[in-house]
């Protein structure tokens, strides 16, 4: 008989042992709700027209979730189980900066590929997105970029119009999300979506289980010193067998990200080359694509005001954890003193960093990384 998302989570708990927390228990209870529902529910195959919509698929709908807390309290592990178990055949995890990197592609290609104009091409590619997915499962659900904030309103009106169920992670209430945003008052309408077609949950769980694991030590090395330089020479060296790589151009949308060095699917490149450039999420999707390993020198203290420098070292970590990519640092101090802001968005998001370079650095982590395993075979 197969085993319930409970259960699965009680011998998760035994087998990592993990602290027994009530707040991640009544998680689990709440998505075992979601998994029971679409288990029994009976939704068509392809979206419904619209004129159908409110009589025959209203009731039947799964609401979403959107489960929030502080780093490192097992948001991600929760969100694996019910993925994996969630009786859906179209059904889809995303990081919601690769999503919204897509959603503004499909709008490119809309409004510069059809003959004729297209009156709404957000509705468009909603309903694009719906055909082929009835659950969206979002990581790390996090608003920064206006050109989003603008268009999600009506994204996620047609999306769940169509009888798409969301469940998302976040770090923050959703009353927080895009906080201190430019025309945040555009942004509002998608907050009272949200919140009316979605239950809130937040994870309370008083520990920091990443902090926790036992960490290997060889990736992070600080501060920046000779035995640091000697120490990530050596790492590359073992990664690819040689002692220096060649310059390498790789292109994301038209545009040149130079790349210092590059033997093979590793990557050495300063903090400067690849946070203090204005480079995007696609740019950081497209390393992460290209490499296994990307080895960073001489990440400095982060000043307050530089909100752009500390946003892309949130998002590159971001993007490199998602894919398992081997991630060596060579650093000023701890990454908790890398940003020392007392306000912000950046400074609440930091903390997601510091908590992911932690289990970035554990053997789990390691052993589950291509360019890890390698070098623990070396």
């Amino acid at each position: 008989m197969k085993s319930s998302l409970v259960e699965r989570y009680d011998a998760l708990v035994i087998e990592r042992d993990l602290h027994p927390d009530a707040s991640q228990r009544a998680a689990v209870k709440r998505l075992q709700g979601l998994v029971d529902a679409f288990g029994k529910g009976k939704a068509p195959a392809a979206p419904l027209p619209k004129v159908l919509r409110a009589f025959f698929w209203q009731e039947e709908r799964p609401r979403g979730l959107y489960l929030w807390g502080p780093v490192g309290r097992g948001k991600t592990m929760l969100m694996n189980l019910f993925f994996e178990m969630a009786p859906v055949d179209k059904k889809r995890r995303a990081h919601f900066h690769g999503f919204m990197l897509e959603v503004h592609d499909r709008l490119h290609r809309l409004r510069n590929g059809a003959a004729h104009a297209v009156i709404d091409p957000v509705t468009r590619v909603a309903e694009e997105i719906a055909a082929e997915t009835r659950l969206l499962c979002f990581d790390e659900f996090a608003v920064t970029d206006i050109a989003d904030a603008t268009i999600l309103a009506r994204l996620f009106a047609t999306l769940f119009a169509a009888g798409v169920t969301v469940v998302a992670t976040s770090n923050v209430e959703p009353s927080r999300l895009y906080d201190g945003g430019r025309n945040r008052d555009l942004f509002l309408p998608f907050l009272a979506l949200l919140q009316s077609r979605m239950d809130v949950l937040r994870l309370a769980a008083p520990i920091d289980y990443r902090a926790q694991q036992d960490c290997a030590g060889d990736v992070y090395f600080a501060p920046v010193d000779e035995n640091a330089h000697a120490a990530m020479d050596a790492l590359f060296l073992a990664l690819t067998g040689m002692r220096h790589g060649a310059p390498a151009t790789i292109e994301v949308k038209g545009r040149a990200v130079f790349i210092p060095q590059v033997v093979g699917r590793v990557a050495r490149l300063s903090f400067a080359d690849v946070c203090g450039r204005p480079l995007s999420a696609s740019d950081y999707l497209e390393i992460a694509r290209r490499f296994d390993a990307v080895i960073m020198d001489e990440a400095p203290v982060l000043a307050p005001e530089q909100r752009n420098e500390a946003r892309r070292l949130i998002t590159l970590v971001d993007v490199l954890y998602e894919a398992h990519t081997l991630l060596a640092i060579s650093a000023t101090t701890a990454p908790e003193y890398l940003y020392d802001s007392p306000y912000g968005e950046e400074a609440r998001e930091f903390q997601r960093a510091v908590s992911r370079l932690a289990e970035m650095r554990s053997a789990a982590y390691l052993e589950n990384c291509v360019a890890g395993r390698a070098l623990a075979a070396r």
